[in-house]
């Protein structure tokens, strides 16, 4: 796999997560954000685990306890960050809640300049014209205080994401692909069963299960969590947590266009005013400057 395939992966994997916004609309709002968590995490490696047993096994043998220490670290801030991103969502509007949450590709350079890390040209100028097109089509509505909190837990979920995108970059060039999506869905399963039980003891006789709750839910485990999570890893073989995360931004896009298209019954209706088309635009620019390679500077082989 060179870097253009694995930004196609990438950009396959973004697809997936934006449809997110369908299976959320789905999911009855006194569901718990931990129990959607814990139970799509938990099933979703569950799925990978009867198939590659073999293949985690060597990987812990070979890892050994720092492997699981590595990716307990991970599966915390990936549990974090999703269930901030649930609670987030409840209280915004697709569009803002989609553009918000993608600050995320202007929060990881900065993170990467922390760990003394070297950040390319070309990813710059891809975070300057995401960052543009997010600042356009939030507008004035990101500063209304009414939405403060619901902004401000997005704002820590990006940090979050960050942060997991880069730790997870390099344990991926590492370590089995498969292994690393097992341990981190498993111990982010796990550690929402935590929070779950803090949150309501009773679990699942607490809950008012439907077929469509499942559904969701099973949707979400199969397309976001098994399918969507191993192909990340994979890809993350190839490119570096900058590329992925500009990559990532094309999920405001995608999660537009499910919100203008499909019938309001499924998913929240969007109107697309020029505002928050141009700001799209802008960030399909940033990615296809990061896609492309616009420089000639990287390497066009296997990197």
């Amino acid at each position: 796999m060179n870097r253009l395939q694995a930004n196609l992966c990438l950009l396959c994997v973004t697809l997936c997560w934006s449809a997110e916004v369908i299976i959320y609309a789905c999911i009855p709002a006194d569901a718990p954000a931990f129990a959607t968590t814990c139970v799509t995490s938990l099933a979703g490696a569950a799925l990978l685990i009867v198939p590659f047993r073999h293949r985690i096994t060597k990987a812990l043998r070979e890892g050994g306890i720092r492997l699981v220490f590595a990716m307990l670290g991970l599966a915390a801030l990936s549990a974090a960050y999703n269930t901030l991103y649930l609670f987030g969502m409840k209280s915004l509007d697709v569009a803002s809640g989609a553009f918000t949450f993608s600050m995320t590709v202007v929060v990881l350079p900065v993170v990467l300049l922390s760990m003394h890390r070297r950040v390319a040209a070309e990813t710059w100028l891809s975070v300057v014209l995401v960052l543009a097109g997010i600042v356009l089509a939030l507008g004035a509505s990101a500063m209304l205080a009414a939405n403060a909190a619901a902004f401000g837990t997005l704002g820590v979920g990006c940090l979050l994401r960050a942060v997991l995108i880069v730790l997870l970059s390099d344990i991926v060039k590492k370590h089995d692909p498969i292994a690393v999506a097992v341990l981190l869905e498993g111990f982010a399963g796990f550690l929402s069963l935590a929070g779950w039980v803090f949150e309501d003891p009773r679990l699942f006789t607490g809950l008012q299960v439907s077929r469509t709750l499942v559904a969701a839910w099973a949707i979400y485990a199969y397309f976001i969590v098994g399918f969507a999570t191993t192909l990340n890893v994979f890809a993350m073989r190839r490119v570096s947590a900058a590329n992925a995360t500009v990559i990532y931004a094309l999920e405001i896009v995608f999660s537009l266009v499910w919100g203008a298209l499909l019938p309001e019954g499924i998913v929240e209706k969007i109107a697309l005013t020029p505002r928050i088309g141009l700001g799209a635009a802008l960030v399909v620019a940033g990615a296809l400057a990061e896609i492309l390679d616009l420089g000639g500077k990287r390497k066009r082989g296997t990197v």
